[in-house]
């Protein structure tokens, strides 16, 4: 097959299909649970939470937090909203994660921002009882790296208890070969610093749980980054679940989230519920 140098830019990144248009829930409410959109979580443009409330919250309450795909150079939190209904509907918060996209947004700043945002959500919303991670693509890449967060700058550790990973990226440096780094404009360094595949540390005592996630129709090389970092994270001693979505691509995989049916929906709900 080749390094990936020697990869096209397609078979590396598929371009945006004729439907990756992720929707707000109808009424832009997430159900009938009760929503804030925009809330700010630092002072940059980007840095801003929709949170979706269960329709019947209990005094404590599970959290998914949903952090965007794109290249980590288009879409944000203001599309994510699909993934709200079937969740809250069963009592789960649902926070979709704003963060300075590039050309505005370094490499470096974007991981930043994912992090403090869990920091905040923590100090600001003590009724939260979990935090699930969920991320799609670059989104999914953002999340890994909250994975190797040493959270002792930012004065809290939030209660992660698992990380759904869909079709991301675990490893930077290929990108600098393609057109997505156009935007970015990462060097060597900054990729190799921001690749969770380099990052992977022993799990501690009680690190969460990992779901790996990948579409049957994703590229080649999205599926061996997937399968590699799901190894390298096992052979660390995570706890750690490949899933191999049968029929859908790089986004139908994750715009089905908004379906209760959809087997990923209820592979997260499975997760919550064990917790």
């Amino acid at each position: 097959m080749g390094g990936w140098r020697d990869m096209s830019a397609e078979s590396l990144v598929p371009p945006p299909g004729p439907g990756h248009h992720h929707r707000r829930p109808p009424g832009g409410d997430g159900g009938s649970g009760q929503t804030l959109l925009h809330v700010p979580y630092g002072d940059g443009d980007g840095e801003k939470l929709d949170i979706y409330f269960p329709t019947e919250p209990s005094e404590t309450f599970p959290a998914l937090v949903y952090i965007h795909g794109g290249y980590w150079q288009c879409m944000s939190k203001d599309d994510s909203g699909f993934a709200a209904p079937p969740l809250v509907s069963q009592g789960v918060a649902v926070v979709a994660v704003g963060y300075d996209i590039a050309p505005k947004g370094h490499m470096d700043t974007m991981v930043l921002q994912v992090r403090r945002s869990l920091a905040f959500l923590v100090e600001q919303y003590p009724r939260i009882r979990g935090i699930y991670l969920c991320g799609h693509s670059a989104g999914a890449h953002l999340a890994a790296m909250v994975l190797s967060t040493d959270w002792t700058e930012f004065q809290v550790v939030p209660d992660i208890k698992g990380a759904v990973l869909v079709s991301g990226l675990y490893d930077l440096e290929p990108i600098l070969h393609t057109y997505v780094n156009d935007a970015l404009n990462m060097s060597r360094e900054v990729a190799q610093r921001n690749s969770p595949m380099r990052l992977v540390t022993p799990a501690a005592p009680a690190a969460c749980e990992v779901l790996v996630a990948v579409a049957q129709h994703d590229s080649p090389e999205f599926r061996r980054q997937s399968q590699e970092y799901s190894q390298a994270l096992r052979a660390a001693g995570w706890s750690v679940s490949v899933l191999d979505l049968a029929g859908v691509d790089h986004f139908d995989v994750i715009e089905r989230l908004s379906e209760d049916s959809y087997v990923l929906t209820q592979v997260i709900l499975n997760m919550i519920s064990r917790a």
